[in-house]
């Protein structure tokens, strides 16, 4: 079974890719994209939802090319109509952060035998899966540093609690953990900060051709 990751950090998709790398022979990770679509010949996409639109508001079509790659989603926020947007949109799976590695390629396995997947797991705060984030080494929660992520894109508390789809009041709650963790008390403190620690989207595209390692290329 043959995939490629999606998302817009590089640290994210490298992340799961070294989760995945124990199941090797299971999983081949051919294609690493942040912020580009897919181009290899894969059998599923695994799109990871960090500071992305989420449920019916991002584009399938975006992330593999037209001859049918799967897309699996893989996100903390597992709001039962936010999966059922995502579903209905056309993806292939939807799984939850809180799996682990094993959990994750088995239920990649199921998809690319036919079925629809919903591997929920828990619904908890604090993420338990072997998948990264960018300022996680600074004690931010991925819920945390998604809100800064956006801050730091330029979006309003209103604009993030819509792509979230949380409410306006939690967006709030996650800016003040994040700024008391960061030692900030200014979006544009937050901002500067943000572009400083990783939180600037990436634009790469890393293609593993057969029988070598990981290779970068530039986006198209």
């Amino acid at each position: 079974m043959r995939i490629a990751i999606a998302d817009d950090y590089e640290i994210v998709v490298a992340g799961i890719a070294a989760a995945l790398a124990p199941y090797s022979e299971r999983v081949e990770v051919v294609e690493l994209d942040t912020r580009v679509p897919t181009v290899s010949d894969v059998d599923i996409v695994l799109h990871d939802t960090f500071g992305r639109p989420q449920g019916d508001a991002f584009d399938l079509a975006l992330l593999a090319s037209p001859h049918g790659p799967k897309v699996v989603v893989f996100s903390w926020n597992l709001q039962p109509h936010l999966v059922d947007r995502a579903l209905d949109q056309g993806a292939a799976g939807y799984l939850a952060k809180s799996l682990t590695a094993e959990k994750i390629v088995t239920a990649l396995e199921r998809v690319h035998a036919g079925e629809c997947v919903r591997a929920l797991g828990l619904d908890i705060d604090e993420d338990i899966s072997a998948a990264t984030w960018p300022t996680r080494d600074h004690g931010l929660s991925e819920r945390e540093a998604e809100v800064l992520a956006l801050i730091s894109q330029g979006l309003t508390n209103q604009e993030i609690a819509e792509r979230c789809y949380l409410s306006i009041n939690s967006i709030k709650t996650y800016i003040r953990t994040a700024y008391r963790k960061i030692g900030v008390s200014r979006r544009a403190q937050a901002v500067g900060w943000g572009l400083e620690n990783g939180l600037d989207p990436d634009h790469s595209r890393i293609i593993r051709p057969e029988g070598t390692g990981l290779v970068t290329h530039p986006p198209r």
